[in-house]
């Protein structure tokens, strides 16, 4: 009887642990984590993020090229308008006239003084219906410059802080991997603790159901009391009710992590949880020092404090003398032909420049230059702070990983000693010579084993790729 009690034990124990749903997907730790970062929202939004950072590094390029342009404004007058004479006086005139033009500019945008230098062709034509007269006007070549004398040069700055830019969006993109990855495996331990709790409920509901047959047939004996199998009956009860909310719980994380993943179909997911980490330990000086050489967050302080001293700059050149200067040289001709047009062509020369000076704004100017030191000052000091932190928490996490993985290994030997300790105890129970309540206290010890090691894996994982996305290594 006893062997045969054995065997059903072990048989209902085996049947709880090759828990499978049908029409399942199997997915490892590493399977989840690659969905996760090609076709999580997380995942798509960071691409389309990286996208836009890279055109626009690609537009600030861009002003510092040679710009083409080639330009036309055609136009047809057909109406009576009052046309001013020589003599002053105004007359009504009948005007019939099209004209025609066509230009190609070429433009260059200078950093060092924030100027632009450019050189143009245009040719136009003009023709006079009611005349029956046509005319050209062409201007072989033109090269002008201009220039705000005083002002905020923001072709310089912005060589500053664009670069920056799109180094921080690059790294954030990598940055935001790691993430997706953290992310990833936050959902696929949930589901693998939920999963971990009903082949628990499963295991444990068996084997209170099959202690309950066998307690009954003890009862009839006279080998235990009343007391005793009706807490086993209540034990059972529990039990089933454990299942029941495994079942619903595993069904909510499974949800959980194919949103997540960005899988449409309904299909049963089962995660497989492997035990093996990493055993090297990680320096703290080392990844310190690649934290601030890949992660996006000391450019992103650095980024902070250019804009700010660009904003002082700004301030002063909006507070004192603002001067512009225009300057074109060039040939000319006109022609009633266009070969006369371009016969002999005529120096054309036009410089302008134009001053501002504030006399009395009270105080404004100064005001904003102050506010813009007071900003600067700020900054500075925060970007100090956040920086410490960050050194700060980078130390932290590798402290907080290298134990961990610790902490791994032991709770894999106290999941398996437990696991020993249960069987043990079950054995010896089933022999009569051990209580219900120390076989109980062997249960509760093997689940919470199982539970702790999923946990401690779970937070080793975390912290794992939580420091890959601040070393980016």
């Amino acid at each position: 009887m006893k062997t045969w009690l054995i065997i059903l034990l072990l048989a209902s124990s085996l049947q709880g642990w090759a828990y499978e749903l049908a029409d399942s997907m199997k997915l490892t730790l590493g399977e989840a984590i690659a969905l996760a970062q090609q076709q999580s929202s997380d995942a798509l939004a960071a691409r389309h993020s990286l996208e836009a950072a890279e055109w626009s590094y690609k537009n600030f390029r861009a002003n510092y090229l040679p710009a083409v342009s080639l330009s036309s404004s055609p136009s047809l007058n057909r109406q009576i308008s009052s046309i001013t004479q020589p003599d002053g006086t105004n007359v009504f005139v009948r005007q019939n006239q099209l004209s025609t033009d066509l230009s190609l500019n070429i433009s260059q945008n200078i950093s060092l003084t924030g100027g632009t230098v450019f050189m143009s062709n245009s040719l136009q034509r003009l023709d006079e219906f009611e005349q029956r007269t046509l005319g050209y006007n062409s201007i072989p070549v033109s090269l002008g410059y201009q220039q705000n004398l005083f002002g905020h040069n923001s072709l310089r700055w912005a060589k500053r802080t664009e670069p920056l830019r799109h180094s921080i969006a690059r790294k954030q993109y990598a940055e935001t991997m790691e993430l997706v990855a953290s992310r990833a495996s936050t959902y696929f331990f949930m589901l693998a603790s939920a999963q971990t709790n009903l082949e628990i409920a499963r295991q444990n509901y068996a084997v209170s159901d099959t202690l309950l047959r066998y307690a009954r047939r003890r009862y009839e004996r006279g080998s235990i009391t009343e007391n005793e199998m009706l807490q086993l009956e209540v034990g059972k009860l529990t039990e089933e009710t454990n299942r029941l909310n495994a079942e619903a719980d595993v069904e909510d994380a499974m949800q959980s992590l194919r949103s997540y993943l960005g899988i449409k179909s309904q299909v049963a997911l089962v995660v497989m949880t492997d035990t093996l980490i990493h055993d090297d330990m990680v320096d703290a000086d080392e990844a310190l020092a690649k934290a601030l050489a890949n992660n996006p967050d000391p450019e992103q302080l650095r980024l902070n404090v250019v804009e700010s001293q660009s904003a002082l700059s700004s301030a002063k050149a909006n507070r004192g003398l603002k001067a512009d200067l225009y300057m074109q040289f060039g040939l000319s001709q006109k022609g009633s032909t266009l070969k006369e047009a371009y016969a002999s062509p005529l120096n054309q020369q036009y410089v302008s420049l134009s001053v501002s000076l504030p006399l009395l704004d009270w105080g404004r100017g100064k005001g904003q230059v102050r506010v813009a030191k007071s900003r600067l000052q700020l900054t500075q000091t925060q970007s100090e702070q956040a920086m410490q932190d960050f050194c700060l928490n980078v130390q932290k996490m590798v402290r907080q990983y290298n134990l961990q993985a610790y902490r791994v290994k032991i709770a894999y030997r106290t999941r398996e000693t437990a696991l020993r300790r249960y069987e043990v105890a079950r054995w010896l129970y089933v022999q009569g010579r051990t209580s219900l309540l120390e076989l109980n206290a062997s249960i509760s010890e093997k689940d919470n084993a199982q539970r702790a090691f999923i946990n401690a894996l779970q937070t080793y994982w975390s912290l794992y790729y939580g420091l890959r996305s601040l070393t980016l290594s």
